[in-house]
């Protein structure tokens, strides 16, 4: 498969369910491609976690809940008319995501997880003004969240804040790349991950190029929920988060 690398920064996208404007926003459009140079079939694009997301420490520190999810449904979100008279822009994707068990819950958790996601998932790039044939977009070593396909994510609850005079919904969020992992027949590693269908085998092995040590991902390739469980409950919180579990600014408004 082709791939064209791009690096943009991302904070919302993937972590960000149900605002829409700031899943778009989050990403800045590149130059479009030249006319000599093939159309990619996926662009890659590298993202910024919004919180740390590696290891099961991480996720017992900063998530509320651990879920599995089926992706059930998607709708496009169409361009914005500054785009569509530029030429060039992003069609993002709502995916309808069913919580179908709960395998893990923080104590104090200040909300129980929803039955459905609205979640606001990476989409495609349009260049040239051709809406009608965009080439689709993921981020490294995540999945692109797709119709058909299980996932155990890691999430938090967010309540609504102000920041830079901007109203932030209260919302659901991941954590990062690490806290998404494809889980097509219970098995954990197996299914879709960049848009690609992956092996626990693929999958473990891309997780060990990661620096990361103790990474769950490549811990639990291959393995039932039972092993990430397991994990997550012999972890220890961080005794000082990176950022406040349960701080985020509500005390500003954005009248």
């Amino acid at each position: 498969m082709k791939r064209l690398p791009l690096i943009v920064s991302i904070v919302t996208v993937l972590t960000t369910a149900g605002v829409i404007g700031l899943a778009i926003a989050g990403i800045d459009t590149p130059e479009p491609l030249s006319p000599s140079q093939p159309l990619p079939e996926v662009v890659m694009v590298e993202g910024v976690d919004h919180l740390p997301s590696e290891t099961a420490a991480d996720w017992v520190t900063y998530a509320d809940h651990v879920v599995v999810v089926n992706a059930v449904s998607e709708i496009s979100v169409p361009p914005t008319q500054i785009e569509l008279d530029r030429g060039e822009g992003l069609i993002g994707r709502i995916v309808t995501l069913e919580i179908s068990e709960i395998l893990w819950s923080r104590e104090g958790a200040p909300v129980a997880p929803p039955d459905t996601w609205d979640y606001s998932a990476i989409g495609a790039q349009f260049t040239e003004g051709n809406t009608a044939e965009p080439y689709e977009m993921a981020l490294h070593e995540r999945p692109r969240v797709e119709v058909g396909h299980s996932y155990v994510m890691a999430i938090r609850w967010e309540p609504e804040r102000c920041e830079d005079g901007e109203s932030e919904p209260a919302q659901w969020r991941g954590l990062g790349e690490g806290s998404e992992i494809p889980y097509d027949d219970a098995a954990l590693g197996n299914g879709e991950l960049e848009g690609e269908i992956q092996s626990p085998q693929q999958f473990g092995a891309a997780a060990e190029e990661d620096v990361t040590v103790g990474g769950l991902e490549e811990q639990v390739a291959g393995q039932s929920a039972d092993a990430l469980v397991a994990e997550l409950e012999s972890a220890v919180p961080a005794a000082a988060p990176e950022v406040a579990v349960d701080t985020f600014s509500t005390t500003s408004d954005c009248a």
